[in-house]
C-alpha cells in the first residue's frame, strides 16, 4: 500500500505534492498522479489517499477542506490506474463520497466510531481497515509516560475485536474486514516493540492485517534517524511483521518494501 499525503503538514511527505505558487495548500494532481504512478510501477496494489493528517499533533480540518483535497486525486488516479484506492478518512462524509468516485477501501484510523461511519460503509461494498488508536491525533503521543494499558496486546486486540462485532452486527460482512494495531497511535516506543513481538496474537481476529510502520517515530526513537533516513530501520520492522503474518504493508517507500516482500515470500516457500 503506496501513501499518498495530500496536507501539508505530513511528517514525511505530502508538502512535495503541493502546487507551486499559491498561498494555502493545493494538492498538484499531476505531481500526485506522477507519485502514484511510480508506486504502482513498483509493485503497490493499493494507494492510499489521506486529506486529514494524522501524524502526532495533527490539528483537525473542515470535512469540505478534506473533501476538495481527496476527492479530486482520487477521481485522477481510479481515471488513470488499475489499482485499488484506499480513502484514508474518519468522515461518514468523506467516506461516502470517496467510495462514490472509486475508492474501495475505507482506512480508518478511529475504526468507524464516528458519527455515521459505520453506516456509511455498511451501506456501500467497500472493504475497510479497523485501526486501534488510544486518544486523537492532536494529543495521541504527548505524556507518553502515562500512556494506559495494563496489557498493550491484550486491549489492543480487545478492542479491535468489539469493532468488528460492531461491523458484523451492522450488516458489514467479515470478507469486507481487516484489523490494524495502530503502531505509533497513542503508544509509547516499548508498546509499540511488544505489539510488533506479539502480532501473531492478532491472528486469533482471522482477519487481513495491515500493518504501517514506515519512517514512523518507533524507527527514529532505536536508530536516532531522522524520517527521510528510516528506511532501513523501516524494512527490518516489515521484515518482521511479515513474518508474522502481516497480509498489507502500507509504505512510503515502495520499491525497497517490495523487495522484502519478495524476499520474505521467498524464504517462506523454500523448501
Amino acid at each position: 500500500m503506496g501513501i499518498i499525503n495530500a496536507t501539508p503538514d505530513s511528517f514525511s511527505d505530502g508538502a512535495e505534492l503541493q502546487k507551486l505558487g499559491t498561498d494555502s495548500f493545493q494538492l498538484d494532481i499531476d505531481k500526485a498522479l506522477s507519485r502514484a504512478e511510480a508506486m504502482v510501477g513498483e509493485g503497490a496494489v493499493f494507494i492510499d489517499v489521506g486529506g486529514e493528517s494524522t501524524r502526532p499533533g495533527a490539528a483537525l480540518v473542515s470535512e469540505q477542506e478534506e473533501l476538495d483535497r481527496v476527492i479530486p486525486i482520487i477521481e485522477a488516479i481510479r481515471a488513470r490506474l488499475d489499482v485499488c484506492i484506499s480513502a484514508d478518512t474518519s468522515s461518514a462524509t468523506v467516506m461516502r463520497e470517496a467510495i462514490s468516485s472509486g475508492a474501495e477501501l475505507i482506512n480508518d484510523v478511529r475504526a468507524l466510531s464516528t458519527p455515521g461511519a459505520i453506516e456509511a460503509v455498511s451501506a456501500s461494498k467497500a472493504a475497510v481497515c479497523l485501526m486501534h488508536m488510544q486518544g486523537k491525533p492532536s494529543t495521541m503521543q504527548n505524556n507518553l509516560s502515562q500512556a494506559s494499558y495494563e496489557s498493550v496486546v491484550e486491549e489492543v486486540f480487545e478492542f479491535l475485536r468489539g469493532r468488528v462485532e460492531s461491523c458484523s452486527a451492522q450488516g458489514i460482512p467479515r470478507s469486507r474486514l481487516l484489523i490494524d494495531p495502530g503502531f505509533g497511535f497513542g503508544k509509547t516506543v516499548e508498546h509499540n516493540y511488544l505489539l510488533l513481538k506479539k502480532l501473531t496474537h492478532f491472528s486469533g481476529l482471522e482477519l487481513p492485517m495491515l500493518v504501517g510502520v514506515s519512517r514512523k517515530s518507533m524507527i527514529g526513537a532505536v536508530t536516532g534517524r531522522a524520517v527521510d533516513k528510516r528506511l532501513a530501520g523501516s524494512i527490518a520492522a516489515t521484515t518482521f511483521a511479515l513474518i508474522s503474518g502481516a497480509k498489507v504493508i502500507r509504505t512510503h517507500d515502495v520499491a525497497a518494501t517490495m523487495d522484502a516482500i519478495r524476499v520474505n515470500s521467498a524464504y517462506s516457500s523454500a523448501e
